[in-house]
C-alpha cells in the first residue's frame, strides 16, 4: 500500500483544506511540518521542485498545491480510494 505524506505548515489555509479532504476520505497520512523541519523542507523541494505547500506525496506521485481531482486520482491509483 502506498504511503501518503503531506508536507505543510500550520498557517497554510490550503494545507488545512488538504488535511480536511484526506480525513473526509478516510485516508491515513503523515503530516510533515516543513516550517519546523529544515531537512524535511529540503526533501520536499527536492521531490517537488517547489517551495510552496501543500505538497502531497502518494507513493511516487507528487502533487503541488491542493487539487481535489488530482488527489482523488492519485489515491485511487494507489488503491487507497475506490474509483
Amino acid at each position: 500500500m502506498a504511503r501518503v505524506k503531506l508536507y505543510s505548515t500550520p498557517t497554510c489555509p490550503y494545507c488545512r483544506i488538504a488535511k480536511d479532504y484526506l480525513e473526509e476520505q478516510g485516508v491515513d497520512y503523515e503530516v510533515v511540518d516543513v516550517s519546523r523541519d529544515e531537512k524535511a523542507a529540503l526533501e520536499m523541494v527536492d521531490k517537488s521542485g517547489q517551495m510552496g505547500v501543500p505538497v502531497l506525496e502518494v507513493g511516487e506521485t507528487i502533487i503541488v498545491g491542493f487539487d481535489r481531482n488530482a488527489y482523488r486520482k492519485a489515491l485511487e491509483q494507489a488503491g487507497l480510494l475506490s474509483p
